[in-house]
């Protein structure tokens, strides 16, 4: 791999200035048409509550792609990163804590009442460093591990960090009793963002709720551009492609991998803040293995290391779990003498999604340019030396 694929400058005497001019046109054009969706319908439409959690997902697959797209590190305990964030909210964004009386940036209602309760954009930065912190320490083990075994402890954490969510009503510490996550019944009522432009949210008026996740969504676009052009993005890229020739370049590995960890982990603490408040509760069912396979599969769908491929894999996935499966498809088996619901062939159904996609487009949705180009160069340049050779 030459470091002149990888270059930015490279890249551009790829695409002509009239491409990438068409490229912002068009990313201008549907962020436009997404500020105004949902003018378009009542606000509370069961559509703009679908189109909240998926623009949720979106941060969420995001932060995944840098881990597995970017950086090539197999993440399967992504969830235990949406449990951070979720618990974040739940611990300084309610009563829960009833015998604690901390009040930070909120109303006056909120002020009379018992618990923690600190302002909603607080609490998505605290999630945020949370979420860091534990993406760093989980890549502390897999520092010197590379493929299935990567997959293995991430898959491990995540599980861990669900049975604590479980079982952490009662003596979370061993030896002192210690309510930490309320178990199955879970945290709620979780308090619901007050913000300057939107006032006090409220859950029969989903308009907010939509724009709040779509302002989240592009600054974690804008951030995932950034850092894929940065040089940090190219060292990711360079230990995704190949560990060894990153570390006798110079790489400092070991930092790549934990800025890698930590960048994803936070975009999923934020998305689990959103959807902490968003669902109004913090439950231990919420935080299944089932729920990084889905995220997962989202990239998959989209195209690993793409950034708009993973924004159309999100959305893409999204719809179909929470409205073509239990509303368009779910009444198909009984039309057919069947007596089963469809929605508990979920992740059948996308199962059969990704083998059809790795069949007819295993690249993705959206692929990745910067591979591409990689790609056609290696087939140019191992023509061109037969070509010599010959001569």
């Amino acid at each position: 791999m030459s470091a002149a694929a990888l270059s930015p400058s490279r890249l551009q005497q790829r695409l002509p200035g009239s491409r990438r001019t068409q490229s912002l046109v068009l990313a201008l054009v549907l962020i436009a048409f997404a500020f105004l969706l949902p003018q378009f319908y009542d606000s509370g439409s069961s559509f703009i509550e679908d189109c909240t959690y998926a623009l949720a997902y979106v941060v969420m697959a995001l932060g995944l792609n840098v881990v597995v797209g970017f950086a090539g590190l197999l993440d399967l305990g992504y969830v235990a990163f949406f449990a951070i964030g979720a618990y974040t909210i739940g611990w300084f964004g309610s009563s829960f804590f009833a015998g604690s009386n901390i009040h930070i940036g909120v109303s006056k209602f909120l002020q009379s009442q018992p618990g923690i309760h600190v302002n909603y954009l607080l609490i998505i930065l605290l999630a945020m460093f949370l979420a860091a912190l534990t993406g760093a320490i989980l890549g502390f083990p897999t520092l010197r591990l590379r493929g299935d075994y990567i997959a293995i402890v991430t898959l491990a954490f995540g599980e861990i960090v669900g049975r604590i969510a479980i079982n952490g009503d009662e003596n979370v510490l061993g030896f002192i009793h210690f309510n930490l996550t309320n178990g199955r019944q879970g945290i709620n009522p979780i308090d619901k963002p007050d913000l300057p432009i939107f006032g006090l949210f409220s859950t029969l008026d989903l308009r907010p709720w939509y724009y709040l996740a779509l302002v989240l969504a592009l600054i974690a676009v804008v951030i995932n551009i950034r850092l894929r052009d940065s040089r940090l993005g190219r060292a990711w890229i360079a230990v995704r492609e190949d560990e060894v020739a990153a570390v006798s370049m110079g790489i400092p590995t070991t930092k790549v991998k934990l800025l890698a960890y930590a960048t994803g982990a936070a975009h999923g603490g934020v998305a689990g803040s959103f959807l902490g408040a968003f669902i109004e509760q913090v439950n231990a069912d919420q935080f299944a293995f089932s729920f990084s396979i889905f995220v997962l599969a989202m990239i998959i769908l989209g195209g690993l290391g793409s950034v708009w491929g993973v924004v159309l894999g999100a959305i893409a996935l999204s719809f179909i779990n929470t409205r073509l499966i239990p509303d368009v498809l779910n009444g198909i088996p009984g039309k057919l003498g069947l007596n089963f619901d469809l929605t508990q062939l979920g992740f059948g159904i996308f199962g059969f999604l990704l083998v059809i996609m790795m069949i007819l487009r295993p690249q993705g949705l959206i692929p990745e340019k910067r591979r591409q180009i990689e790609l056609t160069e290696g087939i140019s340049s191992g023509e061109e030396s037969v070509y010599e050779v010959r001569q």
